[in-house]
């Protein structure tokens, strides 16, 4: 549905009587049109300040909103801070301070001092956020934020129904009636793919989400119509299956008030999305790094300064004879004096200290490495439970005691079509390996759900649950394909509570079935990667060999606090020598303690993951030969990784292999050593060596695979090199 309510391109085409109608049938007071100036006044000397403040080196980098704040400060008037939810994007500096930051509050961020209640000193200028008002902090990533909406909507409308539904206590939760949740970009931003796929995700959900696309015109120095479908993305996506399209001119807060009131009375009214599309100017560059008269001509940027809000809105009021001149006037000399005031009260607040930069990283309040999560297991009744096995077992446990816990991802449900539970003939599917096969029945509905066939929607929208107070264990379904992901995980997953010094969180486990000796695995479904995880501050880093500890493991990952890659080898899923009695209903084992697999006193193999039971078969061949012990360590998780165990097996040892399937270029094995070379390199008696998979990437014949994957004789033959040294 296309809905046209204002789209002049300029504010002189806009006629009085048709502004007077609006402020009639909405019953705008002078006070309300008075507030919106006053609001577009601050936005705008708050950019003008951060210029100020970087060209005086009090600011270390600058964007501004301005242009954007005619729409924004309508839809500040609209919208409720601390009821509805919002992920802003950089240009939203109006809708920000309409919703209550304080201009204060803005130039201590544009600083990085103790007062910036965005990111505690931790991001850039215009990376919005606030806790109270339930402003989600944003990153510098464009797109990321459209499908963490959707998860914080669907959060949103998951905590209703256990309260309603279930009787679930959500008092702990901001949870209201008819919601919206906001997010927004420029147009330049809509080229990303994210973009798409949180419009579809809403709109197959109807979900209560405001996508705004602010236009104006310019995506740095890129048009609009040379990205767009017809050069309008309102226009692109008419009639568009469950999505309401408003259009309007955003350079006039009036117009723009109606656009604001009819999308959210749309979404509260639970009708599902709205695309709000408004056109408004770029007065200023890109950034202070940009020089828009490089590729914007003069008589261009003299026609946007007549239209530009800051200029049209007083004079639309003075016509209107809400305010006379002088108002408007004195109005501005206020609004500029308070944001003086703001600006040196910022540049005189402290920075903070410099060693709280490392604080956020994980989780305050609960530490997966403590004994809290060390409990005994039953190892009781059946004895031959595969790693598969166990690890469903945890899930359906933890989910039918946990009704906050989510889990969706390609095919991992038993059935998309819930009347299709009923049918006692039907297994259901259950993932491609049958590891979360039964979860949908043992919890709530709701709570076990397929997603599109897209890895970057699955964390994307997992993100935003985790925010919000739910709890995703989500799975990608084969880690060679978890790159469209990359960057939720990377820069969005791993930096939330980072990023916003703690006000928001992002506790999730991703499950991620990974590695090769599949025969027949080929380049897209051998893939070992582990490095690229464990190079990421903020999240932990499980990688078990056998079912026991899968299950433990896993069990701390759900009771946690922080985002958790939980790699499950796919090799090892159903392998008889890895089986387990059952650990019971409570069996955890802390992050950051290593097993040792194999007691040995004369040199020590580090493993985790298939290369576990290699290096035991391997070290059990070398002792039958040689006489001599070695002792095997399971690392079981790699971030963090268990130092001190190796540090005390090299004590007896003093001679160091580390195998991993992972290349061995740039390998987790190489920081290890490098961390056994700085802390004890003198218990070293021979070179720390290596065995990994071959710098190449895994071919499908299955004598390559074996080649170029390491084996069991690769661990003999590098074990017998370190004890002949």
């Amino acid at each position: 549905m296309l809905d046209k309510t204002a789209k002049g391109s300029t504010v002189g085409s806009n006629k009085l009587d048709k502004k007077k109608e609006i402020i009639k049938k909405y019953n705008l007071s002078k006070e309300d049109l008075t507030w919106m100036l006053r609001n577009v006044f601050v936005s705008r000397k708050l950019d003008d300040a951060e210029i100020t403040m970087k060209k005086q080196s009090t600011a270390f980098f600058q964007i501004s909103g301005a242009g954007h704040e005619g729409v924004l400060t309508a839809l500040a008037k609209v919208l409720k801070p601390a009821h509805d939810w919002f992920i802003p994007y950089y240009r939203d500096r109006a809708l920000c301070t309409g919703l209550g930051v304080t201009p204060y509050e803005m130039l201590c961020q544009a600083n990085g001092n103790i007062g910036d209640t965005a990111t505690h000193g931790r991001q850039m200028p215009a990376h919005w956020g606030n806790v109270k008002l339930n402003i989600v902090q944003k990153s510098s990533c464009t797109g990321t934020q459209f499908l963490q909406a959707c998860g914080v909507a669907e959060a949103g409308l998951a905590l209703k129904e256990l309260k309603e539904k279930h009787n679930y206590d959500t008092s702990k939760f901001l949870v209201e009636d008819a919601e919206v949740v906001y997010t927004s970009c420029g147009d330049g931003t809509i080229a990303q793919g994210e973009f798409w796929e949180g419009l579809t995700t809403a709109c197959a959900n109807k979900l209560p989400v405001l996508f705004h696309v602010e236009d104006n015109g310019y995506a740095i120095s890129t048009i609009t119509s040379k990205q767009t479908p017809g050069g309008s993305i309102s226009k692109a996506l008419d009639e568009f299956p469950g999505l309401k399209i408003i259009e309007c001119d955003g350079n006039c807060p009036i117009e723009s008030y109606k656009a604001a009131e009819k999308a959210a009375k749309h979404i509260r009214e639970g009708k599902g999305p709205v695309l709000l599309h408004s056109h408004v100017t770029r007065p200023y560059s890109h950034s202070l790094s940009d020089d828009q008269s490089m590729y914007r001509t003069k008589d261009e940027l003299a026609e946007e300064k007549q239209i530009d809000v800051f200029n049209s809105y007083p004079k639309t009021l003075i016509e209107l004879g809400v305010m006379t001149e002088k108002e408007v006037n004195d109005l501005l000399e206020e609004v500029t004096i308070d944001v003086r005031r703001a600006m040196k009260e910022a540049v005189d607040t402290e920075w903070p200290a410099p060693e709280s930069a490392l604080d956020h990283l994980y989780s305050h309040d609960v530490d997966p490495t403590s004994s809290d999560f060390e409990t005994e297991g039953s190892f009781e009744g059946k004895t031959d439970i595969p790693m598969a096995s166990a690890i469903n077992a945890v899930l359906r446990s933890e989910f039918s005691k946990n009704p906050l816990l989510r889990m969706f991802g390609e095919d991992v449900a038993d059935f998309s079509d819930l009347e299709k539970l009923k049918d006692p003939e039907l297994k259901g599917k259950g993932g491609v390996f049958k590891v979360s096969s039964g979860v949908q029945r043992a919890s709530l509905e709701g709570q076990v759900f397929n997603s599109p066939l897209a890895e970057a929607n699955i964390i994307g929208r997992a993100i935003g649950m985790a925010m919000r107070g739910l709890k995703p264990v989500v799975e990608i379904q084969f880690f060679d394909y978890i790159w469209t992901a990359y960057m939720q995980l990377k820069n969005e997953m791993a930096t939330t509570r980072y990023r916003s010094g703690g006000d928001f969180k992002c506790p999730m486990v991703v499950r991620v079935p990974i590695g090769g000796y599949l025969r027949g695995g080929s380049i897209y479904h051998s893939q070992c990667g582990e490095s690229l995880f464990t190079h990421v501050p903020g999240i932990r880093v499980v990688f078990p060999s056998n079912a026991a500890d899968a299950a433990g493991l896993l069990r701390t990952a759900i009771r946690s606090d922080d985002p958790v890659m939980f790699l499950e080898h796919k090799h090892l899923y159903y392998q008889g020598y890895n089986r387990t009695a059952d650990p019971g209903e409570e069996y955890m084992i802390p992050f950051g303690k290593a097993r040792v697999a194999k007691e040995g006193a004369d040199a020590t193999v580090v493993a985790w993951g298939a290369l576990v039971q290699k290096s035991i078969d391997a070290a059990k061949k070398v002792e039958s030969e040689t006489g001599k012990t070695i002792e095997v360590i399971d690392l079981r998780t790699l971030a963090p990784f268990d130092m001190d165990s190796i540090k005390k097996s090299l004590e007896k040892t003093n001679r160091l292999l580390i195998c991993h399937e992972e290349t061995k270029t740039s390998g987790f094995a190489g920081e290890i050593a490098a961390c056994v070379n700085e802390e004890c390199f003198e218990a070293l008696d021979a070179p720390i060596l290596r065995v990994a998979a071959k710098d190449s990437h895994v071919a499908y014949c299955p004598t390559s695979e074996d080649y170029i994957l390491p084996q069991v004789s690769d661990v003999y033959e590098q074990l017998n090199k370190l004890l002949s040294y």
